[in-house]
């Protein structure tokens, strides 16, 4: 139960899924530091450094956190790592001397941000593909459902709705893509002491044997290490996983911007699910706000500068490390994948309970397509000898008049006043015109194409193995947590 007697962030409670959450808590954190200790002190082990006896008090006693405990040791020592070190210590007798031996803190920091980074990209790349997958569906059943296409918010041609559908899909799967080189990319710090060097772990093993260490705890942590480091990993990766976070927020702002537009009672064609005893409004009872698109957008503006804070910590790390990025990726970070983890679940509620409008749509094509198929009548005329300019000039002139009454609410005249200008008619026959015109919705290959990215976003999706928590360190004898 949250105690909301003072401040808490949205994200502690209200955007983000119990997963994302409790992976970003503060309990997560500093087990996630304890069972590097732990992993550390087993590799060590092997290295004749500790005995077992003391791997196994550590382990023993790892899951036992006591953050108020913690928090009066910081208090003192102004180290929040340094005080999980003694409160560890604290329960561990035998084998409190040599937690974080040969460590600097960053060593224990970075590799857990990680790992934790790390499982987090698991959870985002698992609800990408559920969305992608719901997408799909989405698309092949609407392939061949014709709509009106926009194009500077302006009736242009028809297209399909799987078409606009796949038109959205695409950009996610790009994400999607994304995500998982990112993940795959995805490396600790290592265990490089103060500056990157090392010094501390040649001072303990001897250099021959630093390689062979690293590389145990690498296996151990489930993660591999950058070649070069400071005392940080390079800043950089955090600016790569956040801008791909990002780009999932671009994708699925636009969606839900559509979204919005198509929703809004001049088109009405789409909107998103509503509950029967949901309010609109505290004023207009009438109202059906489109809140979880509004949400996915404000969500996705306030994801969409994480990047620049994470690119002015990577470019401005001075030399081996200053420690003005330390304040900001504390909110940083979680805030980053706990907004995009509630863009990626509000979408797929959208997508899941999406309305269609049929009346709508079929009213927005017959305002707005005949204009669309004044194209193919000139098209048709001039290739029959007709003068291309004067065809341009006379549909000019029938579709002025047609938008005329189409903008006083009175059905659209364009067909009526082509088939009975004696011009078109002396070229195509009353006949050729009807059907040029009766084809209005025609969408070219929209239907197949969509298909076929519903079909490449199945394959995509069923390529991956998606590990949905992320390694998990070991802790006792060998075994996962």
């Amino acid at each position: 139960m949250h105690d909301f007697s003072s401040y808490l962030s949205p994200y502690s409670w209200r955007y983000g899924s119990l997963a994302m959450r409790e992976l970003w808590s503060e309990r997560s954190r500093r087990l996630l530091w304890r069972r590097i200790w732990c992993a550390l002190a087993r590799v060590q082990s092997g290295f004749g450094l500790v005995t077992p006896a003391q791997v196994a008090e550590l382990e023993s006693r790892a899951d036992d956190i006591d953050i108020e405990r913690s928090l009066e040791i910081e208090a003192e020592l102004r180290h929040d790592l340094m005080a999980e070190v003694r409160a560890f210590a604290e329960r561990c007798p035998t084998a409190g001397g040599i937690i974080h031996l040969g460590a600097t803190s960053m060593d224990i920091e970075d590799n857990a941000d990680a790992v934790r980074m790390g499982s987090a990209l698991d959870i985002v790349a698992e609800k990408l593909a559920a969305l992608l997958g719901l997408f799909a569906e989405r698309i092949d059943a609407w392939a061949d459902t014709p709509v009106m296409a926009f194009t500077h918010l302006q009736p242009a041609e028809p297209t399909t709705l799987g078409y606009r559908f796949a038109s959205w899909a695409q950009d996610v799967l790009g994400d999607y893509r994304a995500i998982l080189r990112t993940r795959a990319e995805l490396r600790g710090k290592g265990f490089k002491g103060a500056v990157g060097t090392a010094a501390s772990y040649v001072e303990l093993l001897g250099e021959a044997r630093v390689e062979a260490f690293e590389r145990a705890m690498s296996e151990a942590l489930g993660i591999r290490f950058f070649p070069i480091a400071t005392q940080t990993y390079p800043r950089r990766q955090d600016y790569e996983v956040v801008s791909v976070l990002a780009g999932i927020g671009a994708s699925l702002h636009k969606f839900a911007f559509d979204l919005r537009v198509l929703q809004s009672p001049p088109i009405g064609e789409l909107s998103e699910p509503f509950g029967s005893k949901q309010v609109g409004s505290s004023a207009m009872p009438f109202k059906r706000n489109p809140i979880n698109a509004e949400k996915i957008d404000s969500l996705a503006r306030a994801l969409s500068v994480l990047p620049q804070v994470a690119w002015q910590n990577a470019a401005q790390s001075l030399l081996e490390r200053t420690l003005d990025d330390s304040a900001n990726r504390r909110s940083m970070l979680p805030e980053a994948f706990l907004a995009c983890d509630e863009i990626l679940e509000t979408a797929r509620k959208l997508a899941e309970g999406m309305v269609v409008d049929g009346e709508a749509i079929r009213r927005t094509l017959d305002a707005y397509s005949p204009f669309a198929a004044t194209e193919r009548i000139m098209m048709a005329a001039a290739k029959a000898g007709a003068d291309r300019q004067d065809c341009h000039e006379r549909l000019r002139e029938h579709a002025l008049a047609a938008w005329t009454e189409v903008r006083a609410g009175r059905p659209n005249p364009l067909s009526k006043r082509i088939v009975d200008d004696p011009f078109f008619i002396g070229y195509l026959g009353a006949g050729t015109v009807l059907r040029l015109m009766g084809d209005g919705a025609y969408a070219g290959t929209a239907p197949a194409r969509a298909r076929a990215m519903a079909v490449e976003i199945r394959q995509a999706i069923a390529g991956q193995e998606i590990a949905p928590h992320g390694p998990e360190l070991p802790l006792k004898n060998g075994k996962g947590a």
